[in-house]
């Protein structure tokens, strides 16, 4: 048995805030200037406002407050973490499941910011990811572009809703509704043009679909009204693609202003994707962060951006490994164990932007032939299933990224669909005989010496 000794505090001088929508109650605890081993503790009300907060700060660094600690309540934190950060103050943000107070006392604002307190100051809380400041900048353009796309998709659904409702079938014969010649027949029925075979007419070349089969898609009872609701989403669908395409070059010219994100030479170290004159690696390309990223097998340029917003560029330090960063992610499920018993436990949410577009990154991955993303998706999926295949692509993608993005001079190379097959045989042996076991239910498989079979 091993004893180990445990300090009592592990810092002398903290503080702490419940957070609230329009005021903060604050939690001090520090020394006693005479009484040895005792602790003065102050709790007192502060409105949420710029002036207010910036006088706090003033406070805590005159009283030398070594931690401030708040609670993430909804986006209310923000005033607070910003002010304290900037004041010079290390301030950490907490997560309220992580903190919750003993079941059975009064839940109160008051007890809630000395509970923060006395938790911070034993070192019993852990902070949350908050990336700096131009970081943030990038995060918010991106989740708004997300935003944007997708009320972008939920009206071209609502379009095909009516359509629905006019008894028009287009969607069924024209694989994409908004394409050329998708486009070309909405424009054509709000602009009053009712007859199928001149809206047939307007089809490209390259639809599949013959003629005749457009005319009877396109043939129903289609009324002013719906002319109308086509015609304001159509609007509303272009003004948010041009939003997007905004959205577009502002995410770009901001990670092109990121130091870490800018085409390195590792031969010379100069920046801007070109090489100093005798350099070792002259003539070959030197890449931005988000063009290697994008060299990642399902990972695109909406993806990467994606990526270098939400984990940001000092991932080293704010996850030790990529496991770290799999785990915060919400990728990695948690181990739920009871005496002899282990169940595996769920993920979790984790960072919803991250996970959305390493799913359809996973989801792209999951298309490809000839690829070790690719083969390793469809060797999992027939032993977990599909949902546990995608994570755990996932959890390779991010994984892969956190690598690229710590390490400038590491270039993503795919090992090839064959890999497996480059194992070792008693491995190989190993997963065929499982294959032949799956494929014949009941029977086991075993490997028997040709001598003693032939006798």
């Amino acid at each position: 048995m091993e004893q180990i000794e445990e300090p009592g505090e592990l810092l002398t001088r903290v503080a702490a805030i419940d957070v609230a929508k329009d005021t903060g109650m604050v939690c001090t605890r520090v020394p006693h200037e005479s009484r040895a081993g005792r602790k003065v503790q102050k709790v007192w009300n502060v409105a949420a406002r710029y002036d207010e907060i910036v006088a706090l700060a003033d406070h805590l660094r005159c009283l030398g407050i070594e931690r401030v600690v708040l609670e993430s309540t909804a986006d209310y934190w923000r005033i607070w973490f910003y002010l304290l950060e900037a004041a010079g103050l290390q301030v950490w943000l907490i997560n309220a499941r992580d903190v919750k107070n003993v079941p059975g006392r009064p839940k109160t604002d008051k007890l809630d910011s000395v509970w923060l307190c006395k938790l911070n100051e034993r070192g019993m809380v852990r902070p949350s990811f908050v990336p700096p400041q131009d970081i943030r900048d990038l995060r918010a353009l991106t989740r708004l572009r997300a935003v944007l796309v997708t009320e972008g998709s939920r009206h071209r659904q609502r379009i095909e809703k009516i359509l629905e409702d006019a008894l028009l079938k287009v969607s069924a014969v024209l694989s994409d509704l908004f394409g050329h010649s998708g486009r070309r027949m909405l424009e054509a029925l709000v602009a009053g043009q009712r007859s199928p075979a001149v809206l047939a007419g307007l089809a490209d070349h390259r639809v599949h679909a013959s003629n005749r089969e457009l005319i009877a898609a396109l043939t129903g009872r289609f009324r002013d009204v719906h002319a109308t609701e086509i015609g304001i989403l159509l609007e509303l669908i272009d003004t948010l693609q041009a939003k997007v395409e905004r959205l577009d070059e502002e995410i770009t010219a901001l990670i092109d202003a990121l130091p870490g994100a800018a085409p390195v030479c590792t031969g010379c170290g100069l920046i801007g994707g070109v090489h100093a004159p005798g350099c070792d690696n002259d003539g070959e390309l030197v890449l931005s962060l988000v063009q290697r990223l994008d060299e990642i097998t399902g990972v695109g340029v909406t993806c990467a951006r994606v990526i270098i917003a939400e984990l940001g560029l000092d991932v080293a330090a704010q996850f030790p490994t990529p496991a770290h960063a799999a785990a915060w992610a919400k990728l990695i499920p948690l181990a739920n164990q009871s005496g002899a018993t282990t169940r595996p436990g769920r993920a979790g949410k984790g960072n919803r932007w991250l996970r959305a577009v390493l799913g359809a990154a996973a989801m792209a991955t999951a298309q490809t032939k000839g690829t070790f993303l690719g083969e390793r998706y469809r060797r999992i999926r027939r032993r977990r299933g599909k949902k546990k295949a995608m994570i755990a692509i996932a959890r390779n993608i991010l994984q892969i990224a956190y690598l690229l993005i710590s390490d400038p001079g590491l270039r993503f190379q795919d090992l090839g669909a064959d890999y497996f097959d480059t194992l070792g045989l008693k491995r190989q042996s190993h997963n065929k005989i499982r294959d032949l076991e799956r494929l014949n239910p009941g029977m086991r498989v075993a490997l028997v010496p040709i001598a003693a079979s032939t006798t």
